[in-house]
């Protein structure tokens, strides 16, 4: 079982690289990957919604079945767990749930968790389905990427990979038209170190208070 230890943020930012070569033998207990994801779920969103899912595969039948889903990637069957990250697209019809716990907490009172929630279930039923979508990827993505972060807080490296079949995907794991993919990451101990890259200076791609200059 994975030790964690106290690691200084920007370690953690600095540190955390794309690994593709995994360590097989390696495997992460069902308590510590729901640790992991109890972590990353603290990420915002819109209204609070919520709508991040996870399908952690971490069997190894399991693992090969989605292989060649993955154009055969050689991290998805290596890899401790694959997490298959989704976006509801219903999640706001179960605002009630996220709102009544805000009360039960002390957040709010039961009168503006109604106002709240009625607003909010007026706000999206006027909605496009496709701007919902772009919404909830957003906001599902916030939790990808903090996900990745707290697995290398965790001592584990991550890869995310938009390289597969997302038709093959929802059909090999019976995924409900609800949910709607938005990206896979694998999770476990680098067999070898990440390939190293590098970034753009700030001075190219950050411009300060308009476009003139």
């Amino acid at each position: 079982m994975n030790v964690l230890k106290e690691i200084d943020f920007f370690t953690v930012i600095r540190e955390r690289h794309a690994v593709r070569k995994y360590d097989p033998n390696v495997k992460i207990s069902r308590q510590e990957l729901s640790e992991m994801l109890s972590e990353a779920v603290l990420a915002p969103s819109t209204a609070n919604v919520q709508p991040w899912r996870f399908l952690v595969i971490s069997d190894r039948e399991l693992k090969e079945k989605l292989l060649p889903v993955a154009f055969n990637q050689e991290q998805t069957a290596t890899s401790a767990a694959m997490i298959v990250v989704l976006a509801d697209l219903e999640a706001y019809k179960e605002v009630d749930k996220v709102y009544s716990q805000a009360v039960e907490a002390g957040y709010m009172t039961a009168e503006i968790k109604s106002t709240l929630v009625a607003n909010l279930g007026k706000y999206y039923e006027n909605l496009s389905p496709g701007d919902i979508k772009s919404s909830f990827l957003i906001d599902t993505s916030l939790a990808a990427m903090q996900f990745m972060l707290v697995a290398k807080a965790h001592g584990y490296d991550t890869v995310p990979m938009g390289g597969y079949d997302a038709q093959k995907l929802k059909e090999a794991f019976a995924i409900p038209d609800r949910y709607t993919d938005v990206m896979l990451i694998a999770v476990g101990k680098a067999l070898e170190p990440a390939h190293q890259t590098v970034r753009l200076p700030v001075e190219d791609v950050a411009f300060w208070n308009g476009f003139g200059e």
